[in-house]
């Protein structure tokens, strides 16, 4: 299973990008689609997952300007993000899990498969 993240880049705040993630391997569906993000310096925090029914979460930092949404005929799921603010800067990581494998859908260590991550810069 391969996860490849893109569309990262350099954006003033108040700009919006939007994040691709495009699976290959295997079948995307009864996977949930997460995005993770680290800061320099911090730990990885989640951002936002999507299940393969669509249902979807956020972190409160993110809520009401991150969308995330998924194509599975395409096997990618994207993250639009809106508003960009100076502490989004992170690199960007998408990861999959099983529904059918426990644990939180929150938290990093359940994630299964990952993408490379992509940076993301928000100046000010």
């Amino acid at each position: 299973v391969q996860l490849q993240a893109s569309g990262g880049g350099l954006v003033q705040a108040g700009g919006s990008l939007r994040l691709s993630c495009a699976a290959s391997g295997r079948t995307f569906s009864g996977y949930v689609m997460g995005w993770f993000r680290q800061a320099p310096g911090k730990e990885r925090e989640f951002v936002a997952f999507i299940a393969s029914g669509g249902y979807t979460y956020y972190a409160n930092s993110v809520k009401g300007r991150f969308t995330i949404s998924r194509d599975n005929a395409k096997n990618t799921v994207y993250l639009q993000m809106n508003s960009l603010k100076p502490e989004d800067t992170a690199v960007y990581y998408c990861a999959s899990k099983s529904e059918y494998a426990g644990g939180s859908y929150f938290s990093d260590r359940y994630y299964a498969y990952w993408g490379q991550g992509t940076q993301v810069t928000v100046s000010s």
